[in-house]
């Protein structure tokens, strides 16, 4: 658990397409590739299913078969990426809420509005929707944010968020009048000039020395701003210690909004192994 989610090879990429067109052959033209097949096919970043689903507009087309899912849904629009008919992107995320939990839905919602769709487009899908998914995908909708730049910094985001913390500022650009220099922030608090930043090297050859480096960086002020670094571990393992180092600075620094005590909530999300 120490580590993040791998990103699919292009062999895994190309392997899934080959069993996705091979998924719908049995099925009609009416047939699309929903669920995780249409997140596959849409290149957004889903845990492993190791099924494929088929979604079809009548019960009476339904077709059992070993490895597919099928499902029934009259109303659901499609389009055709990669030559294979899939379910259109609002409608991938109300599938995808009827069993992805809240946080890996959230960074789905994120992956969808940084470059497929506008974030307005998807609330009013989701506004409107019903049926399976449709109050899943309202409630993460409401922490979905545009600019994201990856699956790490919205987990980091959320973790941050359901502990009760102030939701930091996504991706923010601080320029230096005199250098003209600028920077990028992952995730800040620019009224009390803290920043998070996500560090997701895997291969480091001494481990001990990163991770002392880590601690050197954060002790560093760049203009009064601190940085706090976070890696996997600090996600996956260690929750609890992450959110003690940033509560902790959020409260010397002097944040309004910091409560005394942090909710619980996170828990149910971000499990630590110690």
């Amino acid at each position: 658990m120490d580590e993040q989610p791998r990103r699919p090879t292009i062999w895994h990429i190309l392997v899934r397409a080959l069993l996705a067109r091979a998924a719908l052959l049995p099925f009609g033209d009416a047939a699309r590739g929903s669920h995780s097949t249409a997140a596959r096919a849409w290149r957004l970043p889903v845990p492993i299913d190791p099924d494929e689903h088929v979604t079809v507009p009548t019960a009476a087309e339904r077709r059992s078969r070993a490895g597919v899912r099928c499902h029934v849904d009259p109303d659901g629009r499609s389009v055709v990426v990669d030559g294979i008919r899939v379910s259109a992107l609002p409608e991938t995320f109300v599938e995808l809420a009827q069993k992805l939990p809240l946080v890996d839905l959230v960074v789905v919602g994120d992956a969808m509005v940084r470059r497929m769709i506008g974030l307005d487009e998807l609330r009013r899908h989701c506004a409107d929707a019903s049926g399976p998914g449709a109050a899943q995908a309202r409630a993460a909708l409401a922490f979905v944010r545009s600019r994201v730049d990856s699956p790490m910094e919205t987990r980091l985001r959320m973790l941050i968020v359901l502990a009760g913390l102030p939701e930091p500022q996504v991706n923010l650009t601080v320029g230096d009048p005199l250098t003209m220099a600028r920077r990028k922030y992952d995730l800040s608090w620019p009224e009390v000039r803290l920043v998070v930043e996500y560090d997701g090297r895997q291969h480091v050859d001494r481990v001990d020395q990163w991770e002392s480096d880590l601690e050197r960086r954060e002790a560093i002020d760049d203009d009064g701003w601190r940085i706090i670094v976070v890696v996997a571990r600090g996600i996956y393992a260690r929750p609890d210690q992450t959110l003690s180092r940033i509560h902790r600075l959020l409260v010397e620094r002097g944040h309004p909004d910091v409560p005394r005590r942090m909710s619980e909530a996170w828990r149910a999300h971000f499990p630590v192994h110690a």
